[in-house]
């Protein structure tokens, strides 16, 4: 994906941390030029008191949007009424949405329909539907400044039946290579292999591999909450180096200083 040069940001700031707002603001950044920055909440409300000096820091226009019946929350639809404005002026190539709320679904197939980028930001417990109707979708559990991910441990194989112990206690026949991490989910994970399966039968060159970069596109178009660091690996090349038993990886000198990877499937 090329540099985006005109990226606008709404935040609703009654569905997402405030603690995270300064990574997600970086973490676009990386994606081009964010150019308008508004978080939209009732700032007369206890629970969003602590968001002003955040705000300021972060040169993020407020928008204060009143409760009018007690128990509505009204911020979603005047962030939905100002995005569709922004929309008109046709001046945005990108929009993103901070928020875990599936409410937004409709607001986000309308921007991708008008040919925008839209980007999504929220937590792992948002809806599909709203994560499906992003071109991307960054979950804040990996977004953070702070902390480099590490690849994780690997779970403990159990030897199979027949198997017989070598020296030193290693079993024959245990291979760890492709071993689930805990807490992982066995099918989600079984869908990346899928999905890396069928990018690399259709980006293949004639010697048998497939470019890392237009891999890691076309597994976004199809499933936009997919990131690397929710499997505790900083970048696509490290996922696939932790499966030696799926994936032969390379790396050769691109144009000036840039290295390619590429990999091909072990069947």
């Amino acid at each position: 994906m090329a540099d985006l040069q005109r990226i606008a940001v709404v935040i609703d700031a009654d569905n997402t941390q405030l603690s995270k707002i300064g990574d997600v603001l970086r973490e676009v950044s990386t994606h081009g030029r964010i150019v308008v920055k508004r978080a939209y909440g009732n700032w007369r409300k206890d629970a969003l008191k602590n968001w002003e000096p955040e705000l300021k820091r972060l040169a993020i226009k407020a928008v204060q949007q009143f409760d009018y019946v007690s128990g509505k929350n009204a911020t979603d639809i005047a962030l939905v009424i100002d995005t569709i404005d922004l929309l008109h002026k046709e001046l945005y190539d990108a929009f993103v949405i901070v928020s875990s709320d599936s409410d937004y679904t409709p607001l986000a197939i309308r921007l991708h329909e008008s040919g925008v980028y839209v980007i999504g930001v929220g937590e792992k417990k948002t809806p599909l539907s709203f994560k499906n109707s992003c071109d991307e979708f960054l979950l804040l559990e990996n977004i953070s400044i702070d902390d480099e991910p590490a690849p994780p441990e690997a779970a403990p194989v159990l030897p199979l039946a027949d198997s017989a112990p070598k020296a030193g206690g290693e079993w024959a026949g245990a291979d760890t290579s492709d071993a689930i991490t805990p807490g992982e989910d066995p099918d989600e994970l079984e869908e990346i292999h899928r999905l890396l399966k069928n990018a690399y039968d259709t980006y293949q060159d004639n010697d048998g591999f497939a470019n890392v970069a237009p891999v890691g596109s076309f597994i976004k178009r199809a499933k936009p909450d997919f990131d690397s660091r929710t499997y505790g690996y900083s970048k696509l090349p490290q996922f696939l180096e932790a499966f030696p038993g799926k994936y032969e990886v390379k790396r050769y000198p691109g144009k000036g200083t840039v290295t390619i990877v590429a990999y091909k499937c072990i069947e």
